[in-house]
């Protein structure tokens, strides 16, 4: 069964640091993009990073990028979503999803996303 299983999410006070994992069982996540992507309370779910797999680039949505970073750890099976810097704003719940790409470039739309995990809950507040 190909499952994808995110996990490190929890409550943080503004300006902390969390790392988010997106597990892969059942298959390896070399040929596969992997993008994070999060829905807040009463809004859309929007792509937050992705990671290709053919050269690793990593794209971020404007409200993260200096925050966040994605990377992927083949060897585990694994990507993560560094956050530092974290903001109310980045409330939500994150979710990876992950998809082969004809190019090997991730995109930040869900379209093509054929496998997606069960979600994590990040709520930073004071």
């Amino acid at each position: 069964q190909l499952q994808l299983v995110e996990s490190g999410g929890g409550l943080v006070q503004p300006g902390g640091s969390l790392r988010l994992s997106c597990a892969a069982s059942g298959f390896t996540l070399d040929y596969y993009a992997i993008g994070w992507f999060r829905q807040a309370p009463g809004k859309e779910r929007e792509g937050v990073s992705c990671i290709s797999s053919s050269d690793d680039s990593t794209y971020y949505t404007d409200s993260v990028k200096g925050r966040f970073t994605i990377s992927r750890d083949n060897a585990k099976n694994t990507v993560y979503l560094q956050m530092n810097g974290l903001k109310p704003e980045d409330t939500a719940v994150y979710y990876c999803a992950g998809f082969v790409p004809v190019q090997g470039l991730c995109v930040m739309s869900e379209a093509p996303y054929d496998y997606w995990g069960q979600g994590t809950q990040v709520t930073v507040s004071s």
